[in-house]
C-alpha cells in the first residue's frame, strides 16, 4: 500500500498510481514476484486497471528456483460477482473469490469455469475460507494489493501478518480515502513491529510486522 504524508490512499484521479514513483515501483515489482497469488477487490481492480499479471524477466529465476510458476495467479474479491468483461473473457481469467450463496456464483461458473471461482461464505465472503481455498490450490503466498476495504477486511480478520507501506513524500488535501478503510475502529488496535524503513529518491519503504492475534471486533 502506499500513502501521502497527509494519509490519502490516492491522488485527485482516485488512484494509487497518481502518487507513487520508481521507488515504489521496484518494491512492488519484487513483492508481485514473491507471491503465488495477488488478491485484489473488484473496486480496485476497476479503478486501477488490472489485467494479466507479470513479473519481470530478471526476477523469474528466483521464482523458478522456489518451485513457482512464472507468474501469480490474480484472484478478484467480489461479493456481488462483478468482474470487468475484459477479465472473464481473457485466455486464462482470474480467480474469483465471492460468497457461496451469491446471485452470480452459478453463472461465474458457466462462464469461466467452476475451478476458477472460489465460492466460500454465506451472505458475505469468508476471507479466512478464501485464503485457506487458495492455499489449497497451491497457493501459498498470498500478497494482496488493495483496495482500503478489502484490507480493513483483512485486518478486522486477523488475515495479515506484513504490511509493506511506502509514504510519498506529497501532500495532497481533498477527500482520498486512507489506506485502510473499514467504517469502523478496530478494537483492539493492531499492534506492528518494523522490520525495516528504507529510504529512497524521498520515499520511505516500510515493511510492518503484526502481532496477532487479536479479536478482529469493530466498534
Amino acid at each position: 500500500m502506499i500513502a501521502t504524508l497527509d494519509g490519502a490512499g490516492t491522488g485527485a484521479d482516485g488512484r494509487s498510481g497518481s502518487i507513487n514513483g520508481p521507488a515504489d515501483h521496484r518494491v512492488f515489482d519484487v513483492l508481485r514476484s514473491l507471491a503465488d497469488v495477488v488478491v485484489v477487490g473488484a473496486g480496485t481492480v476497476r479503478a486501477e486497471g488490472y489485467g494479466d499479471l507479470s513479473v519481470r524477466r530478471d526476477l523469474r529465476a528466483a521464482r523458478a528456483a522456489r518451485g513457482q510458476h512464472a507468474d501469480p495467479e490474480l484472484a478478484v474479491v467480489t461479493r456481488s460477482g462483478s468482474v470487468p468483461d475484459e477479465l472473464l473473457d481473457a485466455a486464462v481469467p482470474p480467480l474469483v473469490v465471492t460468497a457461496a450463496d451469491g446471485d452470480a456464483v452459478a453463472a461465474l461458473r458457466r462462464r469461466i469455469g467452476a475451478d476458477r471461482v472460489v465460492a466460500v461464505g454465506t451472505g458475505d465472503v469468508d476471507l479466512g475460507g478464501a485464503l485457506a481455498a487458495l492455499a489449497a490450490r497451491g497457493l501459498p503466498r498470498v500478497l494482496t494489493e488493495g483496495g482500503p476495504r478489502l484490507l480493513g477486511d483483512l485486518l478486522a480478520a486477523d488475515l495479515v501478518d506484513d504490511l509493506c507501506l511506502t509514504t510519498a513524500p506529497l501532500v495532497v488535501g481533498g477527500p482520498a480515502r486512507r489506506v485502510v478503510d473499514r467504517g469502523g475502529w478496530l478494537a483492539p488496535p493492531a499492534a506492528a513491529r518494523c522490520a525495516h524503513l528504507l529510504h529512497g529518491d524521498g520515499v520511505l519503504l516500510g515493511r510492518w510486522l503484526l502481532d496477532g492475534p487479536r479479536s478482529g471486533a469493530l466498534d
